[in-house]
């Protein structure tokens, strides 16, 4: 591939795609597309943005005009733009829908006039909604339960529709949660950290009991680069990970890295509006391609917080003075 666009690659996800695929195809000219909004920073792809084979663009997938531009010549979108804090959605839900869906459809339609020859859609395991018990796969029914998980659920919709009405080569992948450095800290596990970091009380949603699989941000990216080579236009993949915990374990990991005791430093909020009490999928088909998770859970934990703790100034200020609150969090 001579030449590839990557939206939302100056996030946390994105980032580590960002890398990925540009050590796997290094002559590739590649374009990341970012709005950067509050969860982007440059400095998460500074160290990839190295030549005039690698830049930034900074703009909004709803900008048609500007989608058909960028999309001119291109081999293969990564589509990963998306606002995607739950808790968020819940204020400022019309957003979600802008960005997620509209946004989705406008870079479809883009690439559809330029006749781009493989879009690759990353989506999320939570619009299958919750599960108790058991594993959804690739063919189970939508669910969603929260605006975030809607306005996923509903790019799909014009995803397949796409695929259907255009022949459109698209492949879709649906991850677990997903976990590494870099990350936005509203989300569990940078969220603690620099409560942590900052003498803050660890804030858990609820009776702190529901469940998520933790996936590593360098194993998703493996499997966006397997899947631009190998994967099967029109297929769905689920990507996941078997290693899985309440929000309540993860407070105590962290507790315990940074040697703080739970029960004074740990406290209970009100839970969202509605919160899935766990996400788990099937990912059978990925793994019949030869991919499989590499990081460990408990492994990769300390050197996640290690670099939380390294970088804390680049949000120590979220968590004190003025600021101190302003950042709320979920396991997604």
């Amino acid at each position: 591939m001579d030449n590839i666009l990557i939206t939302g690659g100056a996030g946390f996800i994105g980032s580590h795609v960002v890398e990925r695929v540009a050590e796997a195809f290094p002559e590739a000219k590649i374009a990341v597309f970012d709005k950067m909004t509050y969860a982007a920073d440059r400095r998460n792809i500074d160290h990839v943005l190295d030549d005039a084979k690698r830049t930034l663009v900074v703009g909004d997938v709803c900008d048609f005009d500007l989608c058909v531009r960028l999309t001119k010549s291109i081999d293969c979108i990564i589509h990963m733009a998306a606002e995607s804090h739950v808790d968020n959605a819940f204020g400022n839900s019309l957003e979600f829908t802008r960005s997620n869906t509209l946004g989705t459809h406008t870079l479809l339609e883009a690439a559809r006039l330029n006749d781009v020859p493989l879009f690759v859609h990353l989506s999320t395991d939570e619009v299958y909604g919750e599960i108790r018990e058991g594993l959804f796969d690739e063919n189970s029914p939508f669910n969603p339960s929260n605006p975030y998980s809607g306005s996923k659920a509903s790019a799909e919709m014009i995803v397949n529709s796409y695929r259907h009405s255009f022949d459109t080569p698209i492949i879709t992948v649906r991850a677990n949660n997903i976990f590494g450095i870099r990350q936005y800290p509203e989300k569990i596990i940078p969220k603690f950290a620099m409560q942590a970091l900052t003498g803050n009380r660890m804030s858990v949603h609820g009776d702190g009991m529901n469940r998520r699989c933790y996936l590593a941000a360098e194993d998703l990216a493996e499997a966006m680069v397997l899947l631009m080579r190998e994967g099967k236009i029109g297929e769905i993949y689920n990507v996941g990970s078997t290693e899985e915990f309440t929000n309540i374990d993860i407070a105590k990991k962290i507790c315990a890295h940074f040697g703080l005791d739970p029960e004074p430093t740990v406290q209970f909020v009100d839970d969202r509006p509605f919160n899935d009490f766990r996400y788990s999928i099937d990912f059978a088909k990925i793994t019949s391609l030869g991919w499989k998770s590499k990081c460990r859970f408990e492994k990769s934990l300390p050197d996640v917080l290690g670099w939380y703790e390294e970088n804390k100034d680049r949000y120590v200020s979220l968590f004190t003075g003025d600021g101190a609150g302003q950042v709320s969090g979920s396991s997604g």
